[in-house]
């Protein structure tokens, strides 16, 4: 098996097309983790991705009466560029079905690029089932985005460049996972070639299918995926590239939203290039790595895999990139209601930063306050903590409670005043225009609105914080019609964050 797949990266002929992009050093990140650290940038492609290899491979190896007929892909975005480019660039007839809530500058990239696109679903797994429709109606050539062995050879070109590029110490390399093409083409050139280097797989945690598959020994499918990481939101891992990850993979490591927030400030700083979720893994996946093992004077490399990410989702990334890097903590604190408690709660802080601070008068004894203290290291979040319990004070740590961070914080103001029977749930549904009244529309109007929050985030997902008004009698009835809405749903009613500011 490897050996053909060697043959297949060796004999890839994509240069035309695809750059040889640098691998360059992450100076910042090495003196900061004691390791050196090589970033592969692969956000300087043509389509700011390294989906352009594969799927320009893929596109070569069809025969003249394949091309004549034209291709169909189903992607997110990134493997759609890939192939609209170099469809474009061979003059092949190119149609891209695409999820609804696909971000605007992907879709509009592959429109640029000549492709016909087809919005069809709210998931990469509704865009496929639409896109084996067309194949059969037309006869069409279905470029895959990870699951066929000339694109994974394709992708593994990075591998063959990598070694090259690096030819002395080589400790790991961190590879982003979503169906995994990427990974398995690395990893097959590379523990060919090169044995002893670790090939460790990245993965969000929440797509986490290749995670599943290694412990399970089967490919399993996820019930959901979040789609912050849009380029990795995948429900099982391929068939093919598990059958190669299964051997040659070391490891796997999941990293947070927070996680790929602070990795995406990181990579920034390093580069001043902004790359999309996707794109942070390899180097969030480093910094957890180093975490955990300790280890100095090691040479790590991580991929920026792509770049094609929302302006507006820069809003959220920079809300959530503080509490990815540790540097703060979201408290709930109770102080009396009387002059000069906040001056000595400031003073409990010792010297810390303080980043937000949300309060309302409720009554005349405590003062219940929303507060971002900015941090050195988890650490140092303990240490708070502590001191502040031991000069009195009652303390709420919310730093991984997301009601708190999505909702809560911009709205704290006040207690619901004579609100009887409230019960508060939180909602997650497809982003994409004339959601929000879709989601009023089902949710009908049987029971009384008494609090509502949404926010747009810049995101695929929209989030609902909605209270009303359920007599205990309905409440069954009320949690078996939002279980028939179909969107994922949380009941928050006895989450602190709610009871000491809203309820």
């Amino acid at each position: 098996m490897t050996q053909k797949y060697i043959k297949k990266i060796l004999d890839a002929r994509i240069y035309d097309l695809v750059k040889e992009t640098p691998l360059d050093e992450a100076k910042i990140m090495s003196r900061r983790l004691g390791n050196r650290i090589l970033l592969k940038r692969e956000d300087l492609q043509p389509v700011f991705s390294f989906k352009i290899r594969g799927a320009y491979n893929k596109l070569l190896s069809l025969s003249e009466s394949e091309r004549k007929k034209g291709v169909i892909a189903a992607s997110a975005g990134n493997h759609a560029q890939g192939v609209a480019l170099g469809a474009q660039y061979l003059g092949v007839k190119a149609t891209i079905v695409m999820p609804k809530t696909t971000p605007a500058i992907k879709v509009n990239a592959v429109k640029a690029y000549g492709a016909k696109v087809v919005l069809h679903g709210d998931s990469f797994d509704e865009a496929f089932l639409h896109s084996q429709e067309l194949v059969k109606k037309h006869g069409y050539t279905y470029v895959h985005p990870y699951d066929d062995p000339d694109t994974i050879a394709g992708q593994g070109t990075l591998g063959m460049e990598i070694l090259r590029q690096c030819p002395d110490q080589l400790d790991a390399i961190f590879v982003a996972v979503g169906g995994g093409g990427l990974a398995a083409g690395i990893a097959a050139y590379v523990k060919y070639v090169r044995p002893e280097v670790k090939i460790i797989a990245v993965e969000s945690q929440e797509s986490a299918c290749l995670e599943l598959a290694m412990k399970t020994g089967r490919r399993g499918v996820l019930k959901q995926v979040g789609l912050f990481a849009d380029g990795v939101a995948v429900k099982q891992i391929g068939k093919e590239t598990f059958r190669i990850l299964k051997d040659t993979v070391d490891e796997v490591i999941t990293v947070s939203t927070d996680e790929l927030c602070a990795s995406i400030k990181d990579i920034f700083e390093d580069t001043r290039s902004i790359v999309e979720p996707a794109g942070a893994l390899s180097l969030a996946g480093i910094k957890k790595y180093v975490d955990r093992e300790g280890c100095e004077g090691k040479t790590l490399v991580g991929i920026n895999c792509g770049a094609n990410m929302n302006f507006d989702r820069l809003r959220y990334i920079s809300e959530r990139t503080e509490i990815g890097e540790k540097h703060e903590a979201v408290l709930a604190v109770t102080i009396p209601e009387k002059p000069g408690s906040f001056k000595a709660f400031c003073k409990a802080l010792s010297k810390r930063s303080i980043t937000e601070f949300n309060y309302r008068f409720a009554d005349s004894r405590d003062a219940h306050i929303f507060c971002g203290v900015q941090i050195q290291s988890e650490d140092d979040r303990q240490a708070l903590l502590k001191e502040l319990r031991k000069d009195g004070y009652a303390v709420e740590d919310f730093t991984d409670n997301e009601m708190a961070k999505l909702h809560i914080r911009h709205m704290v103001g006040g207690h619901g005043q004579a609100v009887e029977d409230e019960v508060v749930y939180r909602f997650e549904f497809p982003e994409r225009p004339g959601a929000l009244m879709q989601f009023l529309t089902l949710l009908g109007s049987r029971w009384n609105i008494s609090m509502f929050h949404y926010r747009n985030h810049g995101a695929a997902y929209g989030r609902v914080l909605l209270g009303m008004q359920v007599p205990v009698k309905d409440r069954k009835t009320v949690n078996a019609m939002l279980k028939e809405l179909g969107y994922p749903f949380w009941d928050e009613s006895d989450n602190p964050a709610y009871q000491l500011f809203l309820s």
